[in-house]
């Protein structure tokens, strides 16, 4: 059974979505799913998810509303869960609730699920709309839906640079290009990141943490080290308490037992033709760790061959409105172009005013 939502169902879609967002720091290897459940026009009952393992957003409503579900409308993010996970299934929460109908965004990208909540409910007899801000609950899942489609995460890079696109002086100074709103929103990025990446480069130029310090959040996510050679500092910042992975080529126990007997754990990925980290690879396996979205901060010599390899979604520029002038470090380093027709494209899908700074986010443009 379906039916068709119209403008007042988007007023409490928007809810959901706004209730969804919540969980942006926290749900985490879970989607972020939002649920409103209406009666005759009156918010009955609101949840979203928190936590992985805790119950789901549906739960959440229906416990707030109690008997006023029956007869309700449901507003869910995502299509509701089919399968037995960490908790029972929501689709089958609702039907037992009964509810009267339900407008879900998108469907479940999962395979596990995949139509199968939105089936079950129809099957109980509750008209079921899909679509409505649909790429809202993408955009706010991306790197789940990047994970269930891919197999792997969705992989950000964050940069900040000058006017001129620098990101250090010729010395190695890079602290701070930006002010501080642009490295507190920063921040952020990293709170909802399953993971940090970067490069053993930055590690000895830096020695960065890769922590979130900046803004409030229970979970702190994975560091991950690109370390061809395993040449990675004992005594490097990025390397304490716990939580840190160098992704390496380098066979030598002897190398790796060190870093081991750190509590660092070491993983020996494949080999591109070059030699180093074949990052086709290492997304396959940050995927496989079910890391839905990866945060890269790391210097050109990094960046530059993610971005040759395919491997960077979306960049994050904080822009200074400053210049740095010649010989100061760049975003990437690149094998020089030829032809402009070579160029790496961006799409620009918004900028914004950090304080005093200018945050533009783009997308990799892929296969023109």
């Amino acid at each position: 059974m379906t039916f068709d939502a119209d403008a007042r169902d988007g007023v409490f879609m928007d809810r959901a979505l706004e209730l969804a967002a919540r969980g942006l720091y926290g749900t985490t290897p879970n989607p972020r799913v939002g649920c409103v459940l209406v009666r005759a026009g009156v918010v009955v009952g609101e949840g979203w998810h928190e936590r992985a393992g805790e119950p789901h957003a549906e739960v959440h409503a229906l416990r707030v509303a109690g008997e006023r579900a029956r007869g309700a409308t449901a507003y869910v993010t995502l299509e509701p869960c089919s399968h037995t996970g960490r908790t029972p299934p929501c689709a089958d929460a609702l039907v037992a609730a009964g509810v009267g109908q339900a407008v879900v965004a998108m469907q479940d990208p999962n395979p596990l699920v995949s139509g199968q909540g939105i089936a079950r409910l129809r099957a109980a007899g509750i008209p079921v709309a899909v679509g409505l801000r649909e790429a809202q609950a993408r955009a706010l899942n991306v790197g789940f839906v990047s994970r269930m489609t891919r197999g792997r995460p969705w992989i950000r890079a964050k940069v900040a640079m000058s006017l001129d696109g620098r990101t250090a002086l010729a010395n190695g100074v890079s602290q701070w290009i930006t002010g501080e709103a642009a490295r507190t929103d920063g921040h952020r990025l990293r709170a909802r990141s399953c993971a940090m990446l970067t490069g053993t480069g930055t590690v000895r130029r830096d020695d960065p943490e890769l922590t979130v310090r900046l803004v409030e959040t229970w979970r702190q996510p994975a560091r991950l080290v690109v370390d061809n050679r395993l040449e990675t500092p004992p005594d490097a910042k990025i390397l304490r308490g716990g939580g840190t992975v160098l992704l390496t080529v380098c066979t030598d126990e002897s190398r790796a037992l060190a870093y081991r007997e750190q509590g660092v754990e070491v993983v020996v990925l494949p080999a591109a033709a070059n030699g180093r980290v074949d990052f086709e690879a290492m997304a396959r396996h940050l995927g496989a760790r079910a890391f839905n979205e990866v945060t890269v901060e790391a210097g050109s010599r990094l960046l530059g061959p993610l971005l040759e390899a395919g491997i960077i979604d979306e960049f994050v520029f904080y822009v200074a409105p400053a210049l740095l002038g010649e010989g100061a470090a760049g975003v990437i380093q690149v094998e020089p172009l030829t032809t402009l027709s070579a160029r790496f494209r961006l799409a620009v899908d918004s900028m914004s005013p950090v304080g005093e700074d200018w945050r533009i986010v783009t997308r990799t443009v892929r296969g023109e």
